[in-house]
């Protein structure tokens, strides 16, 4: 588990394809303190285990369903990534669970400043996880924990404050970039106890509400 706060952001050391597996090895330094063979490591909000490391970097695989489900497919050697190692027990959680696991992809539509924040509009890849995506709620862009601004049918915002941008890859990213988006666990497993076992049709037409939320102790 991660809590979406980015320890520091390595760069693309090297990268091996086979069809629709990879190989990656990212430099780091932060990360790499204590590390052993196993662990796991979100790498642009992708949770990656270790499966080799020198002083100055690790290397992991990539699955093709992580491949797919993913941006890392588009990363090129010297691309920057966000890096943060899983939570310790006993540790401050700044942010909000997250696993790692990637829901969509979307596409950066527009970066624009507010007095001292940036705000970036989303355009998500697939539709249907705008059902977990709330306002005021969590949300993880690239491995970054994240407050929802707003939603529309298909896109949501973001606002991000200076040192967010200053300390993670995200400064880098503009109009037409791919990014990853995990969203709130908790909305999800609602969703799924709710619909469990239920016809598609049912399910398709049911939809979760900020109110529902609320009502239920969720928010």
């Amino acid at each position: 588990m991660f809590t979406g706060l980015v320890e520091e952001v390595g760069k693309m050391k090297g990268i091996a394809k086979q069809g629709e597996a990879m190989r990656l090895v990212m430099s780091a330094a932060r990360v790499l303190d204590g590390v052993m063979i196993g662990d796991s490591i979100s790498v642009n909000g992708v949770c990656l285990t270790v499966t080799a490391f020198d002083s100055s970097s690790f290397s992991a695989d990539v699955m093709p369903e992580t491949y797919r489900k993913s941006n890392l497919h588009e990363l090129r050697a010297g691309e920057r990534v966000n890096l943060e190692r899983a939570m310790q027990a006993g540790g401050r959680f700044g942010g909000h669970i997250v696993q790692g696991h990637v829901d969509s992809t979307g596409k950066i539509v527009n970066r624009k400043s507010d007095a001292n924040a940036v705000v970036f509009k989303i355009q998500v890849d697939d539709a249907d996880t705008l059902r977990y995506v709330i306002p005021k709620g969590s949300i993880t862009i690239d491995g970054i924990s994240l407050t929802v601004v707003d939603t529309t049918a298909q896109s949501f915002t973001v606002s991000i404050i200076p040192h967010t941008l200053g300390e993670t890859a995200l400064q880098h990213k503009h109009a037409g970039d791919t990014i990853n988006i995990e969203c709130d666990v908790i909305g999800k497993y609602v969703d799924h106890l709710l619909h469990f076992n239920k016809p598609d049709k049912v399910k398709a037409e049911s939809k979760l509400s900020t109110s529902f939320l609320m009502e239920n102790g969720f928010l």
